[in-house]
């Protein structure tokens, strides 16, 4: 009888859950989108809706990416537009990446004002010299889906909510009979004099302008066309242009198109909006965006939210959050709540939609395409998400991530260099960082059952981007199996990258039953022994003439051949193999030993100094977590045979790199990256290679959760005994049969089941 009860209680408690689950919980309240927006963690407190095109939020200065003909270091603090940090606001615009370490976008920034009209964004130090505005973290909100600020200079209430395509302002206003809203279309995040291409503004009547913005950044060729409607007609409108002095001038000249002009353009344009109102007034705007037409932003607008009110937009934002945020059901304090729902936001902005509401995008090629049975994306900073966001996503958003990859095929088709996407953004690849990721990504979709598209056509545009050779060195990695150090500044992080990839490549040719291709790189994926030097046990640079370099520090993160890390880091990359890696580095106990001194060993500041995107926030000993090349290392300790220290180091790093305040993140999110760690490594598994079906297990840092798939099933976790005390696992249980070899394969996840971890103070050895 008493198992009959206990079997009983359990199947009401799995009930009761589950069905919470299905009725949604109400978790947007953990949501708090103001961490990570003070230090380096980039993100941005706006509002968007999950995987939007539009990220509307404040930002706080409009630093110039150039100081007198060089980059401006302080420019870095504002890949997110906002920094918590300031006291200041300078308006709201449309795009934004999160949690980027370089940055762009920042389209279509609008500011509401009171008095007299100033065109100029004044200075932080003196805020009353433009139009700029003071504001208050007391007078602040942000939410999933909704933001509001007061602007102090001008008592405006400031409100912000998103569709996918559109972005909502509410401006409540004083009595005034000279209110304003300017529309900034200089603005942007990295801007530098030259930087708008063009910009066009048609002002359709008095409620309705349409325009667009071309713009050479990061993206070196990003046009975005916008239909922005006031709820109330302006009174009046003019214009000032900041272009310089030019020779030639048109015939345009014969009108004054400085006031209620309708059509107007230029390199640097700023619009502005005069309105009469009364106390409490509000005026709601709203800005649709496109990457095709004025027409298709007009057509996303109205289809999108019409004459619905900003509440009824607000709202549906935030069920649209609700809904994806109840994936994943936990148990846990408000505060693992707040850490754990915050996380999964993040990890639910980006990749963003890059289509109209009628499918249509512009290509890599500059031509208009179709989506058709697919969302197409952008935003793939896949440097950083191929190895936790995607795996997460082909866990708890496998359709999205089918999408997602074939987005890169799409991008692979369109574009002239046929390359997969190294990190893309706009109809345009920005090659920011090293290795050709997408390999990792669209291979370990297809191995976990994720693809709908032809896996062969897939395998196809592997190879050649593995081949591109006038491509970082891929040339020279061919030949000789290393990238020599002369040739390139990154060569040891790009050969131990690429040989990755190429593991990924030989294991979707595995798949398929291409055993030719998986011959040929699996070959490959073990070139990364040949920066291994055996007697200093590090990855090091190696001259063409194939000795190594002899001036060489493993502490330092500058000019030692690695892109954002040093050797101490980068000598674990080898996640497709530990085995050899383990016998290369002396064995287990060699093994283990050299991750305890990582793990406990200091790294003086003055070694990374010259690497922005690594701050002392971010590490733990000389493991730097706040950037990814080592985020599977404290795994890596299951293959020693010391399986207790992964746990304990797990639980270290996630008490002391993720915390629930606006500084609570390491580092950069890196588009979700950061926080796809923290939700997997708490749910107490990880994909230290993904391209294989397996995860490594941890130690889990929730008492229970639910995971809602896709398939209609459920996979339940649950830590028994589990406490900041009790870090460590006695044994862990998959549908009651004992796991030994702290390995949880992804299609037993997603078979559905329950995932039982004993917890204990003491480490079993």
């Amino acid at each position: 009888m008493r198992n009959h009860g206990t079997t009983v209680f359990l199947f009401l408690l799995f009930f009761s859950l589950h069905f919470k689950a299905q009725k949604f919980e109400k978790l947007i309240q953990y949501v708090n989108p103001l961490i990570g927006t003070e230090k380096m963690g980039h993100t941005y407190p706006g509002a968007t809706v999950p995987f939007g095109a539009v990220q509307l939020s404040p930002e706080t200065d409009t630093i110039s990416y150039e100081l007198n003909g060089k980059y401006n270091g302080e420019v870095y603090k504002y890949c997110a537009g906002y920094r918590y940090e300031d006291k200041t606001i300078v308006g709201f615009s449309s795009t934004h990446f999160s949690g980027t370490g370089h940055s762009d976008l920042g389209d279509f920034l609008i500011m509401p004002t009171v008095g007299k009209l100033q065109l100029n964004p004044g200075t932080a130090s003196n805020p009353e010299s433009g139009y700029r505005s003071r504001f208050s973290h007391q007078n602040e909100k942000a939410e999933a889906g909704y933001y509001k600020v007061k602007l102090e200079d001008y008592n405006i209430l400031a409100e912000l909510t998103a569709s996918t395509r559109t972005g909502v302002h509410r401006y409540t206003f004083p009595k005034s009979d000279q209110a304003h809203i300017i529309l900034d279309l200089t603005a942007g995040i990295y801007n530098y004099d030259g930087k708008n291409i063009w910009t066009y503004v048609r002002v359709e009547n008095d409620g309705t302008v349409t325009g667009y913005r071309q713009t050479n950044g990061w993206a070196r060729t990003r046009t975005v066309y916008f239909a922005m409607k006031f709820s109330k007609p302006f009174k009046s409108y003019g214009q000032k242009n900041f272009d310089g002095k030019q020779a030639y001038k048109g015939f345009w000249r014969k009108f004054d198109q400085t006031k209620n002009f309708p059509e107007i353009a230029g390199k640097n344009l700023k619009m502005y909006f005069d309105f009469d109102t009364q106390e409490n007034e509000a005026v709601e705007v709203k800005l649709a965006i496109s990457p095709v037409s004025q027409l298709n932003a007009l057509e996303n607008l109205e289809k999108e939210t019409g004459n619905q009110s900003f509440d009824q937009i607000k709202a549906k934002a935030q069920e649209d959050w609700n809904k994806e945020l109840n994936k994943i059901v936990i148990k846990g304090s408000d505060t693992e709540k707040t850490n754990f729902y915050t996380a999964m936001y993040h990890t639910f902005i980006s990749p963003t939609t890059y289509m109209d509401i009628n499918g249509e995008y512009k290509g890599l090629d500059q031509n208009v395409h179709k989506a058709e049975g697919f969302t197409n994306y952008t935003t793939f900073s896949i440097w950083d998400t191929y190895r936790t966001l995607h795996p997460f996503f082909n866990i708890i958003q496998p359709k999205r991530n089918n999408d997602m990859v074939k987005s890169m095929m799409a991008h692979y088709n369109q574009f002239s260099m046929k390359m997969l996407p190294i990190w893309s953004h706009y109809a345009n690849d920005n090659w920011c960082m090293s290795g050709y990721h997408s390999v990792s990504v669209v291979a370990d979709a297809i191995i976990k059952g994720n693809y709908t598209g032809d896996p062969k056509e897939v395998l196809k545009a592997c190879i050649a981007t593995a081949n591109k050779r006038d491509y970082e060195g891929i040339g020279y990695y061919i030949d000789m199996g290393y990238i020599p150090a002369e040739k390139n500044g990154t060569s040891v992080s790009n050969t131990l990258e690429y040989a990755y990839d190429d593991w990924a490549i030989a294991q979707l040719a595995k798949h398929l039953g291409e055993t030719e291709i998986y011959n040929q790189f699996i070959k490959r994926s073990e070139n990364w022994k040949n920066n291994f030097d055996p007697k200093e046990g590090f990855m090091r640079p190696r001259l063409a003439d194939g000795n190594f370099k002899k001036d060489f520090d493993v502490l330092s993160t500058h000019g030692q051949g690695f892109i954002e890390g040093n050797s101490w880091n980068y000598s674990f990359f080898v996640p497709q193999n530990p085995d050899g890696l383990i016998q290369a580095m002396g064995g287990k106990k060699n093994f283990a030993s050299k991750l305890d001194e990582l793990f406990t060993m200091h790294l003086p500041d003055e070694f990374f100094a010259d690497t922005e995107d690594i701050t002392r926030e971010g590490i733990i000993g000389g493991y730097v977590h706040g950037n990814e090349p080592a985020h599977h290392v404290a795994y890596f300790y299951n293959w020693a045979g010391q399986p207790w220290k992964t746990q304990a180091q797990i639980r270290r790093i996630l008490e002391m790199q993720y915390k629930a305040t606006p500084d609570g993140l390491g580092g950069n999110d890196d588009a979700g990256q950061m926080s796809a760690w923290y939700i997997l490594s708490s749910l107490g598994f990880y994909p230290v290679a993904p391209g294989s079906e397996d995860y490594a297990i941890g130690s889990p840092a929730v008492d229970y959760a639910v995971l809602n798939l896709e398939n209609g099933k459920t996979f339940e976790i649950e830590a028994v005994n589990q406490s900041p005390k009790n870090v460590y696992v006695e044994k862990v249980l998959l549908n009651g049969k004992e796991i030994k070899n702290f390995t949880l394969k992804h299609s037993e996840i997603m078979n559905g089941g329950k995932i039982t971890f004993y917890m204990s103070a003491k480490a079993k050895k």
